[in-house]
């Protein structure tokens, strides 16, 4: 993500010709969204993507129980 949003910083700068950025070449203006791509690729190959999404989801269920057994007045687990 931080790959992608330097990307779009700097195409614009690159586009309205802000110094020192419109002196760089396109190429190198375009590498953060190359390297996002990579990101994605890795990301999804590797698990990581996956690993991220079910620590979410636990971390949800986790609160709801706590939440759940506070109401009950029992102590959250630890």
């Amino acid at each position: 993500m931080y790959f992608l949003l330097l990307g779009m910083l700097g195409l614009a700068l690159k586009y309205f010709e802000i110094e020192p950025v419109s002196r760089l070449s396109w190429w190198l203006v375009m590498v953060p969204f190359g390297l996002a791509a990579l990101w994605w690729v890795w990301a999804d190959a590797s698990g990581y993507t996956k690993r991220q999404e079910m620590k979410k989801m636990d971390d949800r269920r986790q609160k709801r129980l706590d939440k759940q057994r506070q109401s009950m007045g029992l102590p959250p687990k630890k």
